[in-house]
């Protein structure tokens, strides 16, 4: 008797999943595998924003149901945030709203945006969500291909060819998980243009604003003129606040796609522990030097990482952005899938990393780097994998 829905047998088995549970087998027999698999910031969040939680807790009130849109005053200060750090006006009432997580943010806009058949234009690699949202929700994706040749940007030729039926969202993200890959505010305004041509929804996921390097500045989608009437973007809080097990993030934008999200999160949820909004809020009130201070944490790992495996003869490029390096499979090795890869890399050299396919199949002859441990153990990793690898 099959007792399972068609929609989760639409699921492949979760490779990142599978890699976790080897990495926890091997902790637990002793082996000290160093993790740099998931992008699970190692830094503690700021003190500031936990003694925030602390105090709220202690509040009765807020120990009662609060709103699948979010409290008021975080969506406030979420329209206060975009005003100034990116110039952008949003009304905390229509345009914004708290999600748990942009994971969830992003399975409940499919539900709300999908119906059985609809395509959805999706980078290849990409963050899975992007993928299986559209998938669980019953639409089909159309893959837009990153390729190296392009620094992992995707083709606007590619994106406006010929496509039938007519796909209703695209869903983009830049500073770009897994490849590290950044766009102007100019790629912004041309995908508002095509948007509007095409009378296509845009869903921009921007987890990356503020780990960026070497003068770079990501813009926001809703900068862009016009972005607001064609779509929405999601942020979270769980990289630049290191709070990835708070589960607090926002989605802004287009009124009508806000509240359509709104109507399905009333049915599934009453919205995220009212202190972890109240703490959300002093999140958004840190000062821009912490930002800074964490993005340099990450440049200083991503210099020593990618200049170790480069004295190896592992060869890869400094991305500009995020938490993760995107490295191709050595050429010696790159008769294996990287699966294989990434399991060698664990059996061999006690490292754990994510691998390319695990994003799509673009993604495969690559695997994805965190930089989820310090610089002393970024240099054991070089060395462990050099002994194992690079005899």
């Amino acid at each position: 008797m099959n007792i399972f829905s068609q929609r989760l047998h639409r699921l492949p088995p979760y490779m990142f999943g599978k890699l976790k549970q080897l990495t926890h087998e091997r902790r637990q027999q002793g082996v000290d595998i160093i993790d740099l698999g998931m992008g699970n910031p190692n830094q503690p969040t700021p003190q500031h924003i936990v003694d925030k939680l602390c105090e709220a807790a202690q509040e009765p009130r807020h120990h009662r149901y609060s709103s699948s849109r979010g409290i008021f005053n975080l969506r406030r200060e979420i329209s206060w945030h975009y005003d100034r750090r990116f110039g952008v006006q949003i009304d905390p009432d229509q345009e914004a709203i708290a999600v748990i997580g942009t994971k969830e943010g992003f399975a409940h806009l499919a539900l709300a945006l999908i119906d059985e058949g609809d395509l959805a234009l999706v980078p290849n690699p990409t963050f899975p969500i992007h993928i299986y949202s559209i998938v669980l929700a019953g639409g089909s994706v159309v893959s837009l291909p990153l390729r190296e040749e392009n620094q992992f940007v995707p083709s606007l030729d590619e994106i406006a060819r010929d496509i039938w039926p007519r796909p209703k969202v695209l869903i983009l993200s830049f500073p770009h998980n897994p490849t590290g890959a950044v766009v102007d505010l100019a790629f912004f305004e041309e995908i508002v243009d095509f948007a509007k041509r095409q009378d296509i929804i845009v869903i921009h996921d921007l987890a990356y604003a503020d780990i960026v390097f070497d003068g770079y500045e990501a813009p926001s989608f809703l900068q862009a003129k016009g972005a607001k009437d064609v779509g929405v973007e999601f942020v979270s809080l769980s990289k630049s606040y290191n709070m990835a097990g708070w589960r607090c993030g926002f989605a802004v934008g287009n009124q009508e796609i806000i509240g359509a999200l709104a109507r399905i999160k009333g049915y599934y949820d009453y919205g995220i522990f009212a202190p972890i909004q109240v703490a959300g809020i002093m999140a958004l009130r840190t000062p821009m030097d912490f930002l800074a201070e964490n993005a340099e944490t990450y440049r200083a790992r991503r210099d020593v990482l990618v200049e170790g495996l480069n004295r190896i003869g592992w060869r890869m490029q400094k991305p500009k952005a995020t938490m993760f390096v995107w490295a191709p499979i050595p050429e010696r090795f790159r008769h294996l899938s990287s699966m294989d890869f990434a399991m060698k890399l664990l059996d061999e050299a006690e490292v754990c990393v994510s691998p390319g396919a695990g994003f799509g199949q673009n993604g495969e002859g690559y695997v994805r780097i965190a930089l989820v441990e310090n610089e002393d153990r970024i240099r054991q990793a070089v060395r462990q994998i050099r002994r194992s690898l690079f005899k």
